[in-house]
C-alpha cells in the first residue's frame, strides 16, 4: 500500500473490491467526499481496516466475500455483501479496480439496494457437504458414460438406465471369455474408480443425513412428501431466513421459477421460464415434484395410487446419478 497521509476518522463509508493479492479500497466522508481511494495489499487490508473508525463497508458477494466480510464485523464495521449484477449499474465508463471499488461505495448507500445475508463458517461447510456430492455424483456419471462409450467401440452395449451400466462394470471384473483380456486390462481403472466414487457418495450422504437430523429446518422440511435429507438440507443450509422473502412468490423467484418478463407499454409479455434464481435449489425441487406429488382431496400420489386414510405416505426413492444427471441436463436446454 502506498503511503497516505489523510485522516481516517471521517470515514464513513467504504467500497472494496476483493480479490487475491491486491484489494481496492474507496472511502468516502458523511458528505460522499472522497477520502481515499488507493489499493492494499493482502497482508494489510486487516490493518488498514482496524485505523478506521466503524463504518459501513460495501463487498460483492463473491467466493471470499464472506471470510473477509466475518473479519470486517470483528474489528467492527458494518459490512454488506450485494450481488456483483446489482453493483454493475454504478459502474461509471471503464471497468478497473478503482472505478468497482467507488461502484461498492455508492451502491451500498442505496436505500433500495438489496443485500446478501452473511454465512457463519459452518454454514458454509455444510454447503461444502452438498456440492462435493454434487461434484462426485458427475464423476460417477461421467464414469459409467465412459465405460458405455468403450463398450460400444467393441459392439457391446446396454439399456439406458444406471442398473445396466453397472452390469458392463461387472462384465468387465468377471474372468470370462466375453471381453479381450486387454479391452479388461485397459478398463478395470474406471471400475476400481466407480467403486471409490460409490465409497465416497455413500460417506457423503451419511454426514448430509446427519446434518439434516439436527437441523430443526432440515426435520420440518423432510415432512413434506417427496423431500429427503439431501433436498431438506440444502435448502436449510442456503435460505437461512425464510422470513426475508415476502411471499412465495419471491421464493419462487429466488428458485427461477418465474418468467422472463419482457412487458412496455402496461402490456405483460412473459416468456419462458427465466431458470435464473439457484440452480441447485430448482434441481431440487424439480427432483420432488417427480418423486411425489399429494393431491389433498383425492389424497394420491402422482403415479395415481390412492392412500388409505390413516396410512403415512412413504417417501419415495431418492434418484440415482443418471436421473439426477438428466434432470440436470433437462432444466439446463428446456
Amino acid at each position: 500500500m502506498g503511503k497516505i497521509i489523510t485522516d481516517f476518522s471521517s470515514v464513513t463509508t467504504v467500497g472494496l473490491d476483493l480479490a487475491k493479492h491486491v484489494f481496492q479500497v474507496h472511502c468516502v466522508d458523511a458528505s460522499g467526499r472522497v477520502v481515499v481511494a488507493n489499493s492494499v495489499r493482502r497482508n494489510k487490508l486487516l490493518e488498514f481496516f482496524d485505523s478506521l473508525p466503524p463504518c459501513l463497508v460495501g463487498l460483492e458477494a463473491c467466493g471470499s466475500a464472506h471470510h473477509w466480510a466475518r473479519e470486517l464485523v470483528k474489528l467492527g464495521h458494518d459490512a454488506r455483501l450485494m450481488p456483483p449484477a446489482y453493483v454493475k449499474a454504478y459502474v461509471r465508463r471503464q471497468k478497473n479496480d478503482a472505478a468497482d471499488a467507488a461502484a461498492i461505495c455508492e451502491a451500498v448507500t442505496r436505500p433500495s439496494m438489496r443485500f446478501v445475508p452473511l454465512r457463519s463458517l459452518e454454514n458454509q461447510a455444510a454447503l461444502m457437504h452438498h456440492r462435493v456430492r454434487e461434484m462426485l455424483v458427475a464423476q460417477r456419471t461421467q464414469v459409467l458414460n465412459a465405460v458405455r462409450g468403450h463398450l460400444a467401440e467393441i459392439g457391446v452395449i446396454a439399456a439406458q438406465g444406471p442398473k445396466n451400466a453397472r452390469d458392463l462394470a461387472k462384465l468387465i471384473t468377471a474372468d470370462e471369455a466375453t471381453l479381450p483380456w486387454l479391452v479388461r486390462a485397459a478398463l478395470a481403472p474406471l471400475v476400481r474408480q466407480l467403486d471409490r466414487l460409490d465409497e465416497e457418495i455413500g460417506l457423503a450422504d451419511d454426514a448430509i443425513k446427519a446434518m439434516a437430523k439436527v437441523d430443526e429446518s432440515a426435520r420440518r422440511l423432510m415432512s413434506i412428501p417427496g423431500i429427503g435429507p439431501v433436498t431438506a438440507s440444502a435448502i436449510a443450509a442456503s435460505v437461512q431466513d425464510v422470513s426475508s422473502f415476502s411471499g412465495s412468490r419471491e421464493f419462487s423467484a429466488y428458485l427461477g421459477l418465474t418468467p422472463r418478463q419482457n412487458s412496455s407499454g402496461g402490456k405483460e409479455r412473459l416468456g419462458r421460464v427465466s431458470k435464473m434464481g439457484n440452480r441447485k435449489h430448482l434441481l431440487h425441487h424439480a427432483q420432488a415434484q417427480g418423486k411425489a406429488e399429494v393431491e389433498p382431496e383425492s389424497g394420491k400420489v402422482g403415479s395415481g395410487a390412492a392412500v388409505p386414510p390413516g396410512v403415512p405416505i412413504q417417501e419415495p426413492a431418492p434418484l440415482d446419478e443418471e436421473g439426477e444427471a438428466a434432470l440436470e441436463e433437462d432444466l439446463g436446454h428446456s
